[in-house]
């Protein structure tokens, strides 16, 4: 397990061997998004959305904003 220090001001340095893994540098985003209370998962913050592009095929239709306004209402009718 890899393990950084919190200074007095609230930094950390990332250890080199995540920096790494996450492939981020100097004058890069990442962000912390909490799992669970007091868990949190580091994501690089770095990469355009436009390096999506051609990752997931073409759909098998176009989907209306209708249909897609009447998806969110169902999906929110079920969460209540």
């Amino acid at each position: 397990m890899t393990a950084a220090t919190l200074t007095t001001k609230g930094q950390i340095t990332i250890p080199i061997d995540v920096r790494r893994a996450l492939n981020v540098e100097a004058g890069d985003r990442v962000e912390f998004v909490q799992i669970e209370p007091g868990r949190f998962e580091v994501i690089a913050a770095t990469r355009s959305v436009c390096e999506l592009k051609g990752r997931f095929g073409k759909p098998g239709r176009t989907v209306t904003l209708e249909e897609m306004d009447a998806a969110i209402a169902a999906q929110a009718a079920r969460a209540r």
